[in-house]
């Protein structure tokens, strides 16, 4: 790209040479110490660009503040973009002022200008560029300097007057730019460099700050930044500085500065003000993250320190750097040990780790904190506070020094405390930490001490753990550098035991540093604590610190000298004095415990208020929550919401603010299980069903409360940030508002189950029985159960509660009054949540249910958010307590509520960044709240639920003795072989403390049981799943490192964690998982299997169902691709028959052409079967479906010779036809030719011309229609007539008028009129007889499956006698009376045929007439259509009528003197014209096929998916006709409705589709023929030959072949290029009128055969058609013949097939499905219970009809608003009570979607 360039120069003036030779800089600038320098911009041109040059080399050398060019650097980088900075550096002259150069250029542009940084290395001689890589390797610092500049360089001489160098720089900053997307360095940028410097009080971070009072030289500038890229402080710097006097507290800060800023770049967190770390990132699981780092670069320092956190490993203090350098170094010394001075060795070994300098890892926490946004913040602390480490309590920023509290990071954190409750008992209450209020110890020292007072600490805390990191801990060092004023808290929480070192909970503050130095911190710490603890030197008042004892002792005071032997000992003042000096530290500690005791054990009035930590944002002016604009938002919101629950009592708190959910809810849940499990008896269903309907209108009747409205509103309107911020305040104030009443709860539960548990104790040891108090007592118990179930309310009740209003208003169908919004946005809500980490309930834990069309509306919207992503899901299973959802938390970072008090209830469901894991917490089994109720029932829906949904299910039984855990064990296994028999293969993973092996024999033996259970022959748990004792179960150790409340965690906890991680994400990477979008439908299939009886039974339809459909999808695109595939095989080979080229057609030709696509469909059904989430399930269909295939492939080759063959014999029969009409054109042609002859000299006269032609051609027209007879018009009824009173004498007379029977056998209502029973001879004969004649009397009932078995039979002759017709071919063939005899004898043959077979009846005569009037009435249509096919192709008139214009053109070429060459062209010209346009047509017919059959959104699926499209349009046109036809003819409505679809797409594709690829067939066709006319006049000798070579080229593409020039005189046809010139300009003439076709006359001309829509009815309609014998749905499979059952997704209402009641003969209104829950009959010859409808036989034992309560609301609809024309056709009436109020509620659009919904 040629561009105008903008870039600025810089580094040292030494390397560079100025002059004019010099393109790029030309003579030098000098800046000078001019007090305000000038920098100039040049204009310079290398090779075509336009490059703005300004140099500004050499300026950071001299005197010049950069503040005093801010207003230059200012207007340069507003006046323009610069698109690069050019560092210019001398080869193998690095110097001082280059280190700091690049530092310079950030000071001054920002840190982001290195992303416009390129390195120009300059040299004097050639050669020396060639040592640049070496350089590079060899110099630490100008490695650095070039990994800087993003590791761009390039080199040029000294001078600059190359050409060629400076082109490629130019190449090197066009290719800058457009890695920065064509940005360079904006005014914007520097804006903000300039804005970030005021906030810092105008100090820099990399340059040494300079005043005229503190003169400094550039070599002293050189090595402060020389420091800060190499870590290294020169020695003459800090000796400057310690003896500067006035300057060196500023140089002191400096060099801090530098430091801190080093310290930073160490760590990769530079960017730290641009680019924060968000806790979204770290959570994500990567590579990294499931590795275990002991050691690690410092590059990967911070991640691996937030890894180990996140996973509550205390250890992450610990982490050891590795130093590669120097191992490298220590190789090298190996290598060559030499004469070496050893003394000289250690000095230098020492010296360079001195240099090197560890990072602190107090350093590494503290970095971590300060570049953490606010969420991560809260998390690291709250993990801190998990690992009993100390927390940030004050943090001083490290730049600007000003204090910060971060009080959000405490919200989450909370602590045992002991209380005392109206009772006066002393409670355990679980309390927010920031709103706790305790005693407070503070501990500071003055100045440095020998003793540490961190450790100190620790030794009153815990003596095992390093609560405060101190200077003997791993690591420590005394390089620390961001720990300084940080003040520390921890709390010490007492266990109850006589052990603890406090009675009371205590937190304890460490201010870090010295004293002196923090000021501020010192101030409110010492104010607001309890006891002070100082530590000083010794007791002197030059000491510093000693003097501001007398303001300390206002407080109680505990002072410790270093250089003091002392004990303890108290004053008249009341300040203990402790010495350190030579004591053991066991006894300082019990010294100084015994101090603070003392003084806490003060009465109030004699003691200082307690400490709140809260109460520190008091005394600071920045709290890290009123810095944050979305979390002060986000804080508010949550505060006026909690100000609506004034007032409330907490156990009536959900009742009142949260309606939906409460006994509303549970009742319907209670229903809907009756309902399923068969629990209410037949005649109560309908009133149950309106029971539901009524809870759920209840549901939406009730006022939305100001609570959740509110919490809807805030959640609409807050951005992403306010609304996490939200999500996150409201429930820390949720549980601040409900914990005091919740611990006394708590309390008052335990209490009372002692107390039960005693007295049962008590008689069970006294050999007498429970007393009636007991009972009392467990009565109570079980009421303070559920109020504490009631006082529980958090987030996730919130959302249940928005749940419950979707539900509500889904099923109502209406908008709820008083809701912010449309109910439909309410899922969105909740997949936001689940996207920013928020888990969402699955299952609901209260009412043991599953809402689903809430869960369903909530992952279509997450699909919409994440699109739809491929997912693993891993769920848990375990035992109440056992740790689960702490196990989760610390694998995953998630949060899962824990705590003793809040233990999960139901399910939750929450996502993990992983190419998506969805985590599935369940609640444990064995609850003891539900111990009295059906707990076994409860834990195996919640087991069954859990382990069908998992791809994993990690099971935990940790801490539990298998001998105890049987029942469990028995749940869990008993859950894994349902899901073997329903042919699902989830994996599991085992975590537990001890003892495989007899876990195993414990899994074997619950094995056996659950089988008997599930009648199930299975020996042992490995035969279940596949289970490998030794890797699928994981030893955990316990979770903490001694004894809570003040145990950390344990770390081989954490390790033990990461390696289950690792296994976990092992498994999830080669497990295909599931879409989610599949995920909702395994959620439906598995719940609602659940609620049926029997799960296996139900489960395994559900799933086989889905399985089934997606292979018949897949069959689908198999069969079309063969089918396809022959279709072009087809069209070739009928060319090349059509020319005579081949005489017969074998199967073996038409196989050997198939081959190719027949591998590879086989090769894609191989690794469907084989690659498929489902293959399980499909492996039972695999071989039936490849021996489908192979018929198919069968069928369609012996189909493909039929009709090949066919066509060969009509090729001969029409011989003689096609003879005369090429006789008559070749003898019209010559004829003409000879008049044009007569003519010549007439040539110019065109009215003589035209009238002599038009004479000529009546006279020849007369001639052919003399000889040829014209084709007359046929007349289909009249031939029917006189065959069928040939066959039939008696006859009516008027019974073969077209319109004298409108009696259509299709849409008869029943045939028991058709038949009648036959005679019976013997003895019983008389009776037979009688029993008929009264039948004849009174009419004869057929049984529903004889009705059926008619109905079948009508359906299938019509089909079968449509096919013959089609094969007759008569567009071509003509047609012929003996046509009707064929089919008339065909019909009456099946009739017959079946009469034979037919036990009970035979025919009337009437129904072997009205058949035969049925089908031909449909096809009379066909018969005239094809008929006038034939006739405008093959009637003298009608075809040369046409071609007139032809003659003529070519008898004006004769008559204007063409040669015999050229008019033989012409002729040819327009012979290809037909086929030209027959080949044109057919291709663009298959094309459109194959393209509808890809994209067209009805065609493209499978056959169900067919039928939604059907029923969609039924609706939307509302024809009840149209239905009827749909119910009675199915297969002719499917082929009417793809003649439909065909013609709408083609309409409307026309211009872009249709038309262009007309065109394109076209060209290619023209092409081909210029091929071969070109290749025949290079080989050809005479016309004869070139015809012969013409013709075979084209044999593939055109019907077109020598016999069809015949008769035609080829005399002084010589010049063969003449010929082919004739045809090359009259082609594209012929070609584009054939391509500009209109849309009507498209299908038009096109055989039947060719027409899109008959070749997708082909492949369509070659699928079952069998009806259900109860509502007559069509089956959906789409392979005629098939070996399974048949069914249907959703059936319809029994009535619209004319089912009724017995005695009543109202109309049916039951659905299938629901009929076969019941205990209703149907009759058979007897009557069969519906329940068991299969051994009723016949059709009714092929059809598998799941029990469920699914009903297509469609069909509802479709009742209602057609009840009066179903009753009028039917003569029967719905029963009143049938057709329910919520039937009536439903709309089109109602139905329309639930086709969308459902199918």
């Amino acid at each position: 790209m040629d561009q105008n360039l903008t870039v600025v120069l810089f580094g040292n003036s030494a390397a560079v040479q100025y002059g004019d030779d010099n393109i790029l800089l030309g003579k030098e600038v000098h800046f000078g110490n001019a007090e305000t320098p000038k920098i100039d911009t040049v204009q310079v041109k290398i090779s075509t660009r336009r490059v703005s040059v300004t140099n500004i080399i050499g300026l950071h050398e001299t005197e010049h503040h950069s503040y005093s060019l801010d207003h230059l650097f200012g207007q340069l980088a507003h006046e323009n973009e610069i698109h690069a900075f050019i560092f210019v550096v001398q080869l193998g002259h690095l110097t001082d002022a280059d280190k700091m150069g690049i530092e310079w250029l950030q000071e001054v542009f920002g840190d982001r200008v290195t992303e416009f940084a390129i390195i120009l290395f300059t040299y004097e001689q050639q050669e020396e560029s060639e040592s640049i890589i070496d350089d590079l390797k060899n110099n630490i610092v100008l490695e650095q300097l070039y990994e800087k500049c993003g590791s761009r360089y390039y080199t040029c001489n000294k001078i600059m007057n190359n050409q060629s160098e400076l082109s490629k720089l130019m190449i090197g900053i066009e290719h800058l730019l457009f890695d920065n997307k064509q940005q360079g360095y904006t005014r914007e940028m520097y804006n903000t460099v300039k804005k970030e410097i005021r906030k810092r009080g105008g100090q820099k971070t990399r340059k040494l700050k300079k005043t005229q009072d503190q003169p400094t030289n550039s070599n002293e500038e050189c090595h402060g930044v020389f420091h800060a890229i190499t870590g290294e402080v020169p020695r003459r710097m800090v000796e400057k500085c310690s003896t500067d006097g006035a300057g060196m507290n500023q140089n002191k800060e400096n060099v801090a500065w530098v430091k801190i800023e080093h310290l930073f770049q160490r760590l990769h967190l530079n960017n730290r003000q641009d680019c924060k770390l968000r806790a979204a990132d770290v959570l994500q699981l990567t590579a990294h993250s499931l590795q275990s780092h002991e050691s690690c670069t410092e590059e990967e320092l911070v991640q691996t320190y937030i890894q180990k956190l996140l996973m509550m490993n205390y250890r992450a203090r610990n982490i050891k750097m590795k130093d590669t350098n120097n191992q490298q170094k220590d190789n090298d010394s190996l290598e060559d040990k030499g004469n070496v001075d050893v003394l000289e060795e250690l000095f230098m070994s020492t010296e360079s780790i001195n240099k090197t300098g560890a990072i602190h890892p107090m350093d590494v926490q503290m970095a971590v904190f300060h570049c953490a946004e606010n969420f991560l913040k809260q998390l690291m602390v709250t993990k801190l506070s998990q690992c009993q480490y100390a927390l940030p309590l004050l943090v001083p920023d490290p730049f600007t020094k000003q204090i910060q509290f971060p009080l959000w990071t405490f919200r989450q954190i909370s602590k045992g405390l002991k209380m005392t409750n109206k009772n006066n008992e002393i409670i355990r209450k679980i309390q927010s930490v920031y709103k706790a209020e305790t005693p407070m110890v503070f501990f500071f020292r003055f100045d440095t001490l020998s003793s540490s007072k961190s450790q100190l600490i620790n030794s009153l805390i815990n003596e095992k753990h390093n609560t405060f990191f101190h200077r003997h801990c791993s690591g420590s060092s005394k390089t620390r550098l961001l720990l300084d004023g940080v003040v520390e808290i921890a709390w010490y929480s007492p266990s109850g035991k006589n052990t603890d070192t406090f009675t009371d909970c205590v937190a304890f503050c460490n201010l870090h540093g010295d004293a002196e130095d923090n000021e501020k911190q010192l101030g409110i710490l010492t104010q607001m604590a309890s006891v002070n603890v100082v530590f000083l030197p010794k007791l002197d008042k030059n000491v510093k610190g000693v003097t501001r004892i007398p303001n300390l002792s206002r407080k109680p005071l505990i002072c410790l000298f270093a250089e003091d032997e002392s004990t303890k000992s108290k004053t008249r003042t009341g300040i203990y004095k402790i010495g350190l000096k030579g004591r053991n530290k066991a006894d300082v500690s019990e010294e100084l415990r015994e101090a603070i005791n003392d003084f806490l054990s003060m009465s109030p009035s004699e003691s200082t208020s307690l400490f709140k930590l809260e109460d520190v944002s008091k005394h600071i002016d920045r709290v890290d929550e009123d810095e944050d604009e979305s979390c002060k938002k986000g804080k508010a919101a949550a505060e006026n919401i909690m100000r609506l629950l004034r007032g409330e009592s907490l156990t009536k708190i959900k009742e009142n603010v949260l309606p939906c959910q409460g006994t509303l809810w549970h009742n319907w849940c209670q229903k809907i299980k009756e309902l399923h499990q068969g629990y209410v008896i037949e005649t109560d269903i309908p009133r149950k069903q309106v029971e539901l309907k009524t809870i759920r209108a209840q549901q939406h009747e009730r006022d939305i409360s100001p609570f959740v409205k509110l919490f809807i509103q805030e959640m609409i309107s807050k951005t992403p940030d306010e609304k996490c911020f939200f999500l996150k305040w409201l429930p820390i104030l949720l549980d601040e508002y409900t914990s005091t009443e919740l611990s006394e709860l708590h309390y008052k539960y335990d209490k009372k189950w002692s107390e039960v548990l005693k007295r049962k104790d008590n008689a069970k040891r006294d050999g007498q029985p429970t007393s009636a108090s007991v009972s009392d007592e467990e009565t109570e118990l079980d009421e303070i159960a559920e109020e504490l179930q009631a006082a529980t309310f958090g987030l996730e009740h919130i959302v249940r509660e928005i749940g419950q209003i979707y539900e509500s208003c889904s099923s109502v169908n209406k908008e709820k009054k008083g809701l912010p919004c449309r109910y439909s946005v309410l899922p969105s809500l909740a997949a936001e949540m689940m996207v920013s980490g928020f888990p969402l309930e699955l299952m609901d834990g209260d009412a043991a249910h599953v809402p689903f069309l809430w869960i369903t509306a909530v992952l279509d919207e997450l699909t919409k958010v994440l699109g739809d992503q491929r997912v693993f899901v891993l769920s848990v299973l375990g035992v109440q307590s056992s740790g689960k959802s702490t196990m989760l938390n610390a694998m995953f970072g998630l949060q899962f509520a824990v705590s003793a008090g809040r233990c999960t209830r139901g399910a939750f469901m929450q996502l993990v960044k992983f190419d998506y894991i969805l985590v599935v917490d369940t609640e444990g089994l064995r609850a003891p709240e539900l111990a009295g109720r059906s707990t076994r029932h409860h834990d195996n829906v919640m087991a069954t639920f859990v382990v069908g949904l998992g791809n994993l299910t990690l099971i935990n039984i940790f801490g539990e003795n298998p001998s105890e855990m049987q029942d469990t064990l028995q749940i869990i296994v008993q859950a894994f072989l349902r899901m073997k028999q329903v042919k699902q293969t989830p994996s599991c993973i085992w975590r537990k403390k001890q003892g495989r092996r007899r876990l195993q024999e414990t899994l074997d033996k619950m094995t056996k049981l659950a089988a008997k259970d599930e009648v199930c022959n299975v020996e042992c748990f490995s035969e279940v799943i596949t289970f490998d004792v030794q890797k699928d179960v994981k030893y955990f150790a316990q979770l903490w490192e001694g004894s809570p409340p003040m145990a950390p965690p344990n770390p081989s906890y954490c390790e033990n964690i990461k390696e289950l991680k690792k296994a976990f994400l092992c498994n999830a990477s080669t497990s295909d998982g599931i879409m989610l979008t599949c995920i909702k439908d395994r959620i439906k299939d598995l719940w609602e299997a659940l609620l049926n009886e029997r799960f296996v039974f139900s489960f395994r339809n559900y799933l086989e169902i889905a399985a089934y459909r997606k292979l018949e999808t897949a069959y689908g695109k198999w069969s079309w691709s063969l089918r396809s595939t022959m279709l072009e095989i087809e069209s070739k080979l009928h060319n090349r028959i059509e020319n005579e080229a081949i005489d017969e057609v074998e199967a073996t030709d038409l196989q050997g052409q198939l081959q190719e696509k027949s591998t590879k469909v086989k090769q894609s059904m191989s690794e469907f079967f084989e690659k498929d989430k489902d293959r399980e399930i499909l492996i039972q269909w695999q071989v039936s479906f490849e021996i489908k295939i192979k018929e198919l492939e069968e069928n369609i080759v012996r189909e493909t010779k039929r009709k090949l063959n066919d066509i060969i014999q009509q090729r001969d029969l029409k011989k003689k036809i096609d003879s005369h009409k090429t006789n008559h054109e070749n003898t019209l042609f010559e004829k003409s030719k000879e008049l044009a002859i007569k003519l010549k000299d007439k040539a110019n006269d065109k009215a003589i011309l035209k009238r002599e032609f038009d004479s000529f051609w009546k006279e020849c027209l007369k001639t052919i229609t003399t000889n040829t007879p014209s084709i007359k018009d046929i007349n289909i009824w009249r031939d029917m007539k006189q065959i069928y009173t040939d066959i039939y004498k008696s006859s009516p007379v008027d019974a073969w008028k077209e319109d004298s029977r409108n009696k259509n056998i299709f849409y008869v209502l029943g045939y028991a009129k058709y038949v009648q029973l036959k005679k019976s001879t013997g003895i019983t004969g008389h009776v037979v007889n009688a029993y008929k004649a009264t039948k004849e009397k009174l009419g004869y009932t057929l049984s529903k499956e004889d009705e059926t078995q008619m109905r079948n039979l009508v359906n299938d002759i019509a089909h079968q006698t449509e096919k013959k017709i089609m094969s007759y071919n008569i567009p071509k063939m003509g047609y012929n009376k003996g046509y009707i005899q064929e089919l008339a004898g065909y019909i009456k043959s099946r009739v017959i045929q079946y009469e034979e077979s037919c036990v009970k009846y035979a025919f009337k005569n009437e129904f072997y007439l009205d058949l035969l009037q049925s089908i031909f009435k449909r096809q009379n249509k066909t018969f005239r259509e094809q008929h006038k096919m034939f006739r405008e192709s093959h009637d003298p008139v009608f075809y040369f009528e046409k071609k007139r214009q032809e003659y003529y053109s070519i008898f004006q070429k004769y008559c204007q003197g063409a040669t015999s060459a050229a008019i033989f062209g012409v002729f040819i010209c327009q012979k290809l014209k037909e086929p030209i346009e027959n080949s044109v047509y057919k291709n663009t017919a298959r094309y459109l096929a194959n393209e509808m059959k890809t994209n067209c959104e009805p065609l493209n699926g499978n056959r169900s998916k067919v039928e939604k499209h059907i029923l969609k349009r039924l609706a939307e046109n509302e024809d009840f006709d149209k239905y009827m036809e749909y119910i009675y003819e199915p297969k002719k409505h499917f082929k009417n409705f793809i003649n439909e679809i065909v013609e709408e797409y083609i309409g409307a594709k026309f211009r872009t589709s249709v038309l262009p690829m007309m065109k394109e067939n076209a060209e290619l066709l023209q092409q081909n023929i210029m091929k071969a006319a070109h290749k025949a006049t290079e080989i050809g000798k005479d016309i004869d030959e070139w015809l012969k070579h013409f013709t075979q080229d084209l044999s593939d593409v055109l019907i077109f072949s020598v016999k069809d020039l015949s008769g035609v005189s080829q005399d002084g046809i010589d010049d063969f290029n003449i010929l082919e010139d004739v045809i090359r300009k009259e082609l594209p003439s012929i070609t584009a009128i054939i391509s500009n076709c209109s849309r009507e006359t498209f299908p038009a001309k096109l055989e039947n055969k060719d027409r899109p829509y008959e070749i997708l009815i082909e492949h369509l309609c070659q699928c079952c058609w069998v009806q259900c014998p109860f509502c007559a749905a069509i089956c959906t499979n789409s392979i005629e013949n098939h070996d399974e059952d048949h069914s249907v997704p959703f059936h319809r209402v029994d009535g619209l097939n004319g089912c009724y009641y017995d005695f009543t003969e109202g109309l049916g209104a039951d659905f299938c499905t629901t009929l076969v829950t019941t205990n209703k009959k149907f009759y058979v010859g007897q009557w069969t219970p519906c329940k068991e409808y299969r051994i009723a036989g016949g059709v009714y034992a092929e059809w598998s009809i799941t029990p469920d309560l699914s009903e297509l609301p469609y069909w509802k609809w479709f009742v209602c608003n057609f009840q009066e024309q179903l009753e009028n056709y039917y003569e029967r009436k719905f029963h009143s009570w049938e057709i329910s109020y919520e039937w009536k509620q439903y709309t089109k659009v109602d139905a329309i979607k639930s086709l969308d919904k459902y199918i």
